[in-house]
């Protein structure tokens, strides 16, 4: 399998910050240098997508602090995502630095070859985004998405103001979508609603997410 849409559901929807995860490089507000993939190249191809299934914010983000976002293929509705066509290597590297492993190392190589064989979820380990979720095909090409194994058991936290803006830009780039909508999308999310009120949460995002509607 040489080529594989990897889809991003949080903050790298925003192009810039998934260029940290290929080229290298410290996101804007957050506290990591990402060496990048071995293959610095931009994506073939980029397109916005929504897939059945639920967002989740849980667990404590290194970069960002407060929750980090995670898929929840069992919960009812549909997020919006951003797919990118890569190699299947880029995707194991860009998986590798998900869990802070090496680009190439073992981690990037197991997770590149077994994506022929992913029919739905495929878990490689207990960390927070080992687990492999195949979401279809988009002009019969495979989709692929990282999170965690048992999304269902994890605690809801509150994200950070820093990490929800990343989110809000790429629901612009990707969707089009103006304020109103990502505020209803974003608060509705589990973890979202325990730090934020809607109106809070549209004073933070003002001027990363667009107009009204």
């Amino acid at each position: 399998m040489e080529r594989v849409w990897y889809v991003a559901y949080g903050s790298n929807l925003a192009l810039g910050r998934f260029r940290c995860y290929l080229a290298g490089g410290r996101p804007a507000g957050g506290a990591r240098v990402y060496p990048g993939c071995r293959d610095h190249s931009d994506p073939e191809r980029v397109a916005g997508v929504e897939f059945p299934g639920g967002l989740v914010f849980a667990g404590q983000s290194l970069v960002w602090g407060g929750g980090s976002a995670f898929y929840n293929p069992a919960a009812s509705g549909q997020v919006a995502g951003r797919a990118y066509l890569l190699s299947a290597d880029q995707l194991g590297d860009v998986a590798a630095q998900e869990m802070r492993r090496e680009p190439g190392g073992e981690f990037a190589r197991d997770l590149a070859g077994l994506l022929a064989v992913v029919d739905t979820l495929h878990t490689m380990g207990p960390g927070r985004y080992e687990t492999v979720a195949r979401l279809g095909e988009l002009d019969g090409i495979p989709m692929f998405t990282v999170t965690h194994g048992t999304v269902a058991d994890l605690v809801p936290v509150a994200p950070t103001a820093a990490y929800l803006r990343w989110i809000a830009a790429g629901l612009v780039e990707a969707h089009g979508w103006g304020s109103d909508r990502i505020v209803e999308y974003l608060h509705a999310a589990p973890g979202v609603q325990l730090g934020w009120t809607p109106g809070a949460l549209r004073s933070a995002l003002d001027g990363y997410a667009g107009g009204g509607g």
